[in-house]
């Protein structure tokens, strides 16, 4: 089985010979080589450039690694909510791998699948390749494959994970009628590359990949395993990550009345007091989306926490339970003040 270890993702390896943006715009390649992105280990070509998120969707456990490719001479715009806007030919990259251990993230990690965001004339497009014997091919039916791996509990662990179709890329990355990115949103890219060195934004804007970048104070989104920062930012962050693709107004889940975007402030959007409609299995048999104070009689917590089909959320995406998460967002509840009268918040089932 062919491993690559993170450090032959990072900026300072050598190249590969160029990207193929004529390719890029004309053609689903058959194989991820084709488009000459990456080299056969994995090193980037010149101005495919890795950015990281504050806070990452939770994909069983798998180590991704993020890359932006503009075409030469064009930039990104800022924005500040949702994605920044890309210009036609722009390809975002997430290369998706598991360590043996995951105690250890940068040994040993078997590379599973590349995903693609092409942006083309007429709109987004989602590729999924998947790594086989002789290279990355692409998957329109998307597939499962199995992984073992130690877990950060020291657990061992096989799961069948589960590389998406094309319509469940669709689903998540659906804004209305247009497929959109997810990740690099201003408030998600508001820090420094791997936790080191200046600002990206500001690095994109003085190297001339971003404008209209303000002078002023830029949204961020708090990491959220990181215990200096404010529990409740922490949570509505990882929520954000991780349920605001779909829980929003022009998502997937926009009947459910639950809307877990950075920007939502009413309570009974977040979920706080909010009845379903329709009171089926993921309900679970409790009455509220959340229950301030109350982890445990709470239908969020209930869905995170569950991995039956059907119950369980997010739907795609992932085969375990992430434990740490669940865990914050038990804190999160737990920690809000109980409701001092009933409150009937009443939408579509969350």
């Amino acid at each position: 089985m062919r491993r690559i270890g993170a450090a032959l993702l990072l900026l300072g390896a050598a190249p590969a010979p160029g990207v193929r943006s004529d390719l890029l715009m004309a053609t689903d390649a058959p194989k991820l080589a084709d488009y000459g992105m990456f080299d056969a280990a994995g090193r980037p070509a010149p101005g495919v450039q890795s950015y990281t998120l504050n806070t990452p969707l939770f994909s069983d456990g798998a180590e991704k690694y993020r890359f932006a490719w503009l075409p030469p001479g064009t930039n990104a715009e800022y924005r500040p909510s949702g994605a920044l806007a890309f210009p036609v030919g722009t390809v975002l990259v997430k290369r998706f791998g598991f360590p043996a251990d995951l105690r250890q993230p940068m040994q040993n990690v078997r590379p599973i699948e590349t995903r693609l965001l092409i942006r083309r004339p007429a709109g987004w497009v989602a590729l999924s390749y998947v790594e086989q014997d002789g290279g990355a091919v692409l998957k329109r039916a998307g597939m499962k494959v199995p992984v073992e791996f130690i877990d950060k509990a020291g657990r061992a662990q096989a799961i069948d994970y589960a590389v998406p179709n094309q319509n469940q890329c669709k689903t998540c990355h659906q804004d209305g009628e247009a497929i959109t990115p997810i990740g690099p949103t201003a408030g998600n890219l508001n820090g420094s590359l791997n936790g080191r060195g200046s600002n990206q934004l500001m690095t994109w804007s003085t190297s001339g990949r971003l404008t209209g970048l303000p002078a002023g104070a830029w949204p961020r989104l708090a990491k959220w395993d990181d215990a200096a920062e404010p529990l409740d930012a922490r949570a509505r962050a990882y929520l954000a990550v991780n349920c605001g693709h779909c829980h929003s107004r022009g998502g997937f889940a926009s009947n459910s009345g639950l809307y877990l975007v950075p920007e939502e402030t009413i309570p009974a959007h977040l979920g706080v007091m909010k009845r379903p409609v329709a009171a089926g299995r993921g309900s679970g048999g409790h009455e509220f989306s959340i229950l301030p104070g109350q982890p445990d009689k709470s239908i969020m917590l209930h869905r995170m926490i569950a991995s039956e089909p059907g119950i369980m959320m997010p739907q795609f995406g992932r085969a375990l339970a992430h434990e740490e998460g669940n865990a914050l967002i038990r804190t999160w509840i737990a920690a809000m003040p109980a409701p001092t009268a009933p409150t009937l918040a009443t939408t579509a089932t969350p």
